[in-house]
């Protein structure tokens, strides 16, 4: 595909669908031509965005049985993932998956294979790491500037857990595992990047502590609107999914394989809505504080407020002793799903190799996946279960950095 045209399906057009309009380039050479999704308002909505001649079907196998769809992109619900990319892999289609890669590590490995066996392109949608503030953090690691990094700290505050993944689909386990995939593997694959390293060994404490005592709806009702003054504080938001048996609150400790300590943090009830990481190296740290700025400390500093560190030291700046802004669009996810779309149109085209590595994908995935069975079994630590070594290098190949 280096010189053709490029013809791409979206399989689930609606809601995150919608980063497929970045790769709609005709006079680049590549376009949207087909669709599948079984609703049929938003079959409608692509036809009127891309053209009458566009292909749409609700069965997505149909779309996968054409020969000249070349590539796909797939943003259904997370438990069709590993069946959907399966299938299209095993046709040779080039696939743009969207995180998290399955919601089981059988399920993630399958995928691998199909694509190595397949010699297909997989690109899993780990748009975090094309956002200004993490790539920010890993060029002060690779540069050195904390020194060897030994810790690796996430808090996330999902301030709006309860309007988003309490509502719909997301609050049961058949249908996600936990949110640990849905929400934890951008932060852990973060993580895992930063620290330059996967996870290795893992234990959990988590709870539903919260979202358990709300006002549920029947089975069948459609959910009252996600947003509202009426929503706060959490106890009062209405109208919760009938079933409800993921955790809203876990803690998650990882040992990965080149001796980096993690922390995760996840919690959704706060009234924030957040990420914050801290990374700490052999001589200093850095931290996030949201997508406008990373802070650096690479001083000593003693047990003294801001306020007097001023007067001591002039020159001292609160929240590091180097500020950077990182600031990027409000919007597109801080400007990330635009880059990751080109780089996805790059890699078909064999122009670049690739910053959202499968493998890295994989291990994200692995690692919430032993964590949840690790806090529901009252935090008994789980080994990680390794990648056949054929797979990680033909994966190697195409990206980066092995992590």
């Amino acid at each position: 595909m280096t010189n053709e045209q490029i013809k791409i399906g979206v399989i689930g057009c609606a809601g995150r669908g919608g980063i497929a309009r970045h790769a709609h380039r005709p006079q680049e050479g590549v376009s949207l031509v087909a669709a599948a999704d079984i609703n049929d308002q938003a079959l409608q909505n692509f036809k009127e965005r891309y053209g009458s001649d566009v292909f749409l079907t609700n069965d997505y196998r149909e779309l996968l049985d054409r020969d000249d769809i070349d590539a796909v992109f797939i943003c259904t619900p997370d438990w069709y993932h590993e069946e959907q990319a399966i299938a299209a892999l095993s046709r040779g289609k080039g696939v743009y998956l969207e995180k998290p890669m399955a919601i089981s590590i059988e399920g993630c490995d399958r995928i691998l294979q199909t694509a190595q066996d397949n010699g297909a392109k997989l690109y899993v949608g780990h748009n975090m790491r094309h956002m200004k503030f993490v790539q920010k953090m890993k060029e002060l690691i690779d540069d050195g500037a904390i020194g060897e990094v030994k810790g690796v700290w996430c808090r996330h505050f999902v301030g709006h857990g309860g309007d988003f993944y309490f509502k719909d689909w997301h609050s049961e386990r058949k249908n996600v595992n936990s949110l640990l995939l849905q929400k934890g593997t951008h932060d852990i694959d973060v993580m895992h990047w930063l620290a330059g390293s996967y996870t290795q060994r893992v234990t959990a404490f988590g709870t539903l502590s919260v979202y358990d005592k709300n006002e549920r709806r029947a089975e069948g009702e459609a959910p009252p609107p996600m947003f509202g003054a009426d929503n706060w504080p959490p106890l009062k938001n209405k109208g919760m999914s009938p079933v409800i048996d993921v955790e809203d609150q876990s803690l998650v400790l990882m040992q990965l394989a080149n001796g980096v300590q993690a922390s995760y943090l996840q919690c959704h009830f706060t009234p924030d809505y957040w990420r914050n990481y801290t990374v700490i190296g052999t001589e200093g740290r850095i931290e996030n504080t949201g997508e406008e700025k990373v802070c650096l400390w690479n001083k000593r500093a003693g047990a003294y407020t801001d306020a007097e560190r001023t007067q001591r030291e002039p020159d001292y700046k609160p929240y590091g002793d180097v500020q950077f802004d990182v600031t990027a669009p409000w919007d597109e996810h801080g400007g990330a799903d635009p880059k990751i779309v080109d780089e996805f149109v790059r890699f078909l085209r064999g122009e670049t190799r690739i910053k959202t590595s499968p493998i890295a994908a994989r291990y994200s995935v692995a690692a919430g996946c032993l964590a949840a069975d690790s806090l529901r079994a009252g935090g008994i630590v789980k080994e990680m279960p390794e990648l056949d070594g054929g797979i990680i290098t033909h994966f190697e190949g195409q990206t980066e950095s092995k992590s």
